[in-house]
């Protein structure tokens, strides 16, 4: 039965393909048809036919797949996407903070917080998320949401499944997406980066389903035009990602000349992103790093547990790094995206 609605005569290569398959899910229907070399028209069957089995509504996919063809740009913008690093280098930190925590950035920031502020503080007594970082990743993100991509995401998504380096991601995005677009959200207004990336936080479909949050009230999360939303749903993000309220991401700390860093590189291997935690010390606390000679620039308590960073070496400028450094690497998990939206928070509120 399945079968006969996804793939019409006129592709009855891939019907011989997967015959006899009508009790597999449609994932799995979809990745061995996309292995077959499956034509675009008959792989978005199967997709929709997975969008409709996860509850999708009809005019919702009718609207958000009427006219669509693969779109090459987004093919070659991901074929183009560069593999894991080889070399054991790693750049400077300090001209990328140069460019990313500039005096512009800097004053957009402030401007956002002093102009938003009553919903910044409805965001922080919610959800236990400073101002500063809810508006720091706001403008790393889409710059105070003047930048947001416009791609659009059913093609564009549809597109990387069918495409399938990672089929199975991407058709959950784009699921996902047909999911959001049941909410009421015009096809024109979902549109974001070529990956899928939308709104002012920058979230994929299913993190838009997991946690946007209606910052206002009203009953729905707009988190492209509605600011408190946007801030509300940054902030939810941030407390599922383990931040500890009343705790700062890091401070600056004064490393005496001689010390060995490498002395206390941390044994463990991340699961993810190995390259960025490996630059991070063992854990020990702050009075633990001060019997060590190392001592924070900022207040922090003693019991408070914190890997040393150094990341331009020595005699450069280090930090003590605590556990909600590690909730904005969940966002991105790069050492300079972290670092730079925990330097534009302080400078923001500074």
């Amino acid at each position: 039965m399945l079968l006969k609605r996804l793939l019409s005569a006129a592709f009855a290569f891939a019907t011989i393909a997967i015959a006899g398959s009508a009790a597999m899910p449609a994932a799995t229907q979809a990745q061995a048809a996309a292995r077959d070399g499956i034509a675009f028209d008959a792989y978005m069957e199967l997709l929709k036919a997975r969008a409709r089995a996860e509850g999708v509504s009809e005019a919702t996919l009718q609207r958000m797949t009427a006219g669509l063809t693969p779109n090459d740009r987004v093919i070659r913008l991901d074929q183009g996407q560069p593999g894991s690093p080889t070399t054991r280098g790693y750049p400077a930190l300090a001209p990328y903070i140069r460019t990313h925590v500039n005096p512009q950035r800097i004053a957009g920031g402030r401007s956002v917080y002093r102009a938003h502020s009553a919903e910044l503080r409805a965001a922080e007594r919610t959800f236990g998320v400073p101002p500063q970082i809810v508006v720091a990743i706001f403008g790393h993100e889409t710059s105070y949401g003047n930048i947001r991509g416009d791609f659009d995401l059913s093609r564009s998504l549809a597109t990387l499944a069918w495409e399938g380096r990672r089929r199975e991601l991407f058709a959950s995005e784009w699921v996902a997406l047909m999911k959001v677009a049941d909410r009421g959200f015009p096809r024109g207004e979902l549109v974001g980066s070529y990956a899928g990336a939308f709104g002012n936080p920058q979230f994929l479909p299913s993190v838009y389903l997991r946690l946007a949050a209606d910052g206002d009230g009203d009953g729905r999360a707009n988190i492209f035009s509605n600011r408190a939303d946007t801030f509300a749903s940054i902030a939810n993000y941030f407390r599922d990602a383990g931040w500890r309220t009343g705790q700062p991401w890091g401070v600056r700390a004064a490393v005496p000349g001689g010390f060995d860093v490498d002395a206390y590189k941390t044994k463990l291997v991340s699961p993810v992103c190995p390259r960025v935690h490996e630059r991070h010390s063992q854990w020990k606390t702050v009075a633990e790093w001060r019997a060590l000679g190392i001592q924070p620039q900022r207040p922090l308590p003693d019991d408070t547990l914190t890997s040393l960073f150094q990341p331009d070496g020595p005699g450069q400028p280090a930090w003590l790094l605590t556990g909600n450094y590690r909730v904005i690497l969940e966002y991105n998990c790069s050492n300079y995206y972290a670092m730079s939206v925990g330097l534009l928070a302080d400078e923001i509120v500074n």
